[in-house]
């Protein structure tokens, strides 16, 4: 069975393990910053604070982003050859790094052991992850969300000063982490028979865990259009992976990639992701209600993930997917 893999984003993880593979999420890259609301912690009362105390502040403060991000979410998973999935039940699971691998100059990829081989993640299609650590100097755990890949492997991007992204660096074969399973969007094979997927520099990593799900289910049809804004050649991590899928799914998978400072060599054009892109590789609302053949001319669902500043560029009453024609119901903000 095909191995789970993480990578870190913008703010959160998701793993993919050994479920199918069309099956298995992708991990986001880590960040310090996010535009969504994160749990917080009340501060000690005194260096006295107890582990008990500690926990039970780590126990509210998950439950409550739990509930925050949709208790609702279809993630429960079947009994599985190898066992009841890891995260198939609400709670904390902690896992022990195997190992610890440089991609480029500050991302690392981390798989985390599941035990079993043969034991599924139970975790669903753009499903997230919650990692809690107590970094040096810490009296109160930092909790972030990630996105998984495909083993239970991460992809977490070092920031200045980020205490998460930084202790996860640090760690060394054989130390663990604990991970509370977020509820995310529910996906539905087929739903849509043409997706666009917006994202920016580290907000690949769900991106990636979505598209790489549709193409690699023998179930779904789906045909996608990803664009792709970094900032420079050394940013496009998953090149070789995009790639790859590209090579096997020419007629459902369309690729853009955007600099804003490429080399001089570099095979990325340079440029932003702004509305009049979309529109130049067909992320458009579908409007096939109006063409005689009823052939569709756009995408009936877009989703997005990047900075604050690019989902507010694209957000809102006058971002530019509503400039694009989007209604509210037609865009995901992972």
């Amino acid at each position: 069975m095909p191995s789970p893999f993480f990578a870190a984003s913008r703010s959160d993880l998701r793993p993919l393990l050994s479920q199918p593979q069309h099956q298995q999420p992708f991990a986001r890259f880590l960040s310090g910053r996010s535009s969504r609301p994160r749990p917080r912690i009340a501060t000690a009362a005194s260096p006295t604070m107890n582990t008990s105390l500690l926990l039970a502040s780590v126990v509210v403060a998950a439950g409550a982003y739990y509930a925050l991000h949709g208790r609702g979410s279809h993630s429960a998973q079947a009994e599985a050859p190898g066992g009841t999935p890891t995260f198939s039940r609400f709670g904390f699971h902690t896992l022990k790094l195997a190992s610890s691998q440089d991609i480029n100059h500050n991302v690392k990829r981390l798989r985390f052991d599941l035990g079993d081989p043969k034991k599924p993640n139970g975790l669903a299609l753009t499903s997230s992850l919650l990692a809690i650590t107590f970094p040096a100097g810490r009296w109160l755990p930092v909790l972030r969300p990630y996105t998984p890949l495909g083993h239970v492997d991460l992809l977490v991007k070092q920031y200045p000063g980020g205490k998460q992204s930084t202790h996860l660096h640090g760690l060394q074969a054989g130390d663990s982490v604990t991970f509370f399973r977020i509820p995310a969007y529910s996906y539905k094979p087929n739903e849509h028979s043409h997706v666009g997927v917006v994202a920016g520099g580290q907000g690949i990593t769900p991106c990636y865990q979505l598209v790489r799900g549709i193409l690699l289910n023998p179930e779904d049809r789906t045909r996608v259009t990803l664009v792709w804004g970094v900032n420079a050649d050394r940013d496009v991590m998953l090149a070789t992976e995009l790639a790859a899928l590209q090579r096997a799914y020419p007629d459902r998978l369309t690729t853009h990639i955007v600099a804003s400072h490429p080399s001089a060599d570099s095979q990325y054009p340079k440029g932003y992701v702004t509305g009049e892109l979309l529109k130049s590789v067909g992320i458009v609302p579908d409007a096939a209600s109006e063409k005689p053949s009823g052939t569709a001319t756009g995408v009936s669902k877009v989703f997005i993930s990047g900075p604050p500043a690019m989902e507010k560029t694209f957000g809102g009453r006058n971002g530019a997917f509503t400039q694009l024609g989007f209604t509210k119901p037609q865009v995901h903000n992972f």
